[in-house]
């Protein structure tokens, strides 16, 4: 059998430096540049960007029959300035499904127009609580929450000459951290399957070997807003594995140290003789996986069968405990999501 060896050392170092640089959807001038050099690092893979910002790798098969396609986004939850406030302090609208408990006490960064960064802390407002005594009874909502900033501002005027301006991003911090193998951080969706995607190209490089087929990678950047898997991939594509987050929790098969594979989510079933594919590419592997149903979840793929996409589509992912707020995984879940990514790739089938 082929020695497929992922480096999770690498992958590991990857995933952690993505992981700290800031990419809300709407915002990929950081994070695309720095997957781009990635891919280009590893011989016989090319790259280009579409007009939407998002990175296309092209590999070339051993076969151009019946190209096939595997994808992760970039883009994460994240924020915008949506007033400033007559305080000086400024209210946001989020961007994707952002829960404001989750993010209550965060630090952020505020990117200006012209690249100047201030840092704040997203907190309720009247945030006292020897002067508010019903602070614990209030809605976390955008509007009952404000950014305070580290600038000395008592008005939306001092706020404004600093050159904070409604619509310049919010980012929150990642707060990465990687402990007896577990990583846990903001943003693992779905860094952790860029990360995955790219452990799998890799270890195929070093062990020599070619897709079975012409094989196209799309790092989207406008998944969390539900369009990212639109555009970019070919109109002969005849198979598109997504790589995007397990969701885990309570009445979920998944755990932290698996792949998971997704057989329906929100937006209906997944193809059957695909996710079967993966599944049985699994079992003769020795890949622990688990099977799962997402009901309150979409993805690139979904985004790509509704914008007219002809291919078939199944969804794997590394388990993501806490998905939308502070989340974990564990290093094996990415070992074994790149294997399978790997496998499939290579099978003649």
């Amino acid at each position: 059998m082929l020695d497929l060896s992922i480096n999770l050392d690498a992958t590991t170092n990857f995933l952690v430096n993505l992981l700290n640089i800031p990419s809300p959807t709407g915002y990929h001038q950081e994070a695309i540049p720095f997957v781009q050099r990635a891919f280009d690092s590893i011989p016989g893979v090319s790259t280009h960007l579409t007009h939407k910002g998002a990175l296309v790798a092209t590999v070339r098969g051993r076969s151009s029959s019946a190209p096939r396609a595997v994808s992760a986004h970039v883009d994460t939850l994240g924020a915008m300035v949506k007033e400033v406030k007559g305080s000086g302090r400024l209210k946001l609208t989020v961007i994707g499904g952002v829960l404001m408990n989750t993010v209550e006490n965060e630090n952020v960064t505020i990117r200006t127009f012209d690249d100047q960064r201030y840092r704040g802390t997203i907190l309720p407002v009247g945030s006292g609580g020897h002067v508010n005594n019903k602070l614990g009874e209030q809605p976390r909502t955008p509007d009952m929450m404000e950014v305070r900033i580290d600038a000395r501002t008592t008005s939306a005027a001092e706020t404004r000459a600093l050159g904070i301006e409604v619509g310049d991003f919010a980012f929150f911090d990642p707060r990465v951290e990687v402990v007896n193998g577990f990583i846990r951080s903001r943003h693992l969706d779905n860094k952790a399957g860029v990360a995955a995607i790219y452990a799998a190209l890799a270890a195929m490089q070093l062990a020599d070997v070619q897709p079975a087929q012409d094989t196209h990678v799309l790092i989207s950047n406008y998944e969390e807003v539900g369009h990212g898997g639109t555009n970019g991939l070919p109109a002969d594509l005849a198979e598109f594995v997504v790589v995007d987050m397990g969701a885990l929790g309570d009445g979920q098969s998944g755990d932290e140290f698996s792949v998971s594979i997704c057989t329906k989510d929100s937006s209906g079933p997944y193809h059957f003789d695909l996710t079967n594919k993966v599944r049985r590419l699994a079992q003769r592997y020795n890949i622990p996986y688990k099977l799962d149903i997402y009901p309150y979840y979409g993805s690139d793929g979904s985004a790509y069968w509704r914008a007219g996409g002809g291919a078939r589509v199944a969804l794997i992912g590394p388990g993501v405990d806490a998905s939308h707020a502070y989340e974990r995984t564990h290093t094996d879940s990415i070992q074994h999501t790149a294997h399978l990514i790997a496998r499939y790739l290579l099978d003649e089938e």
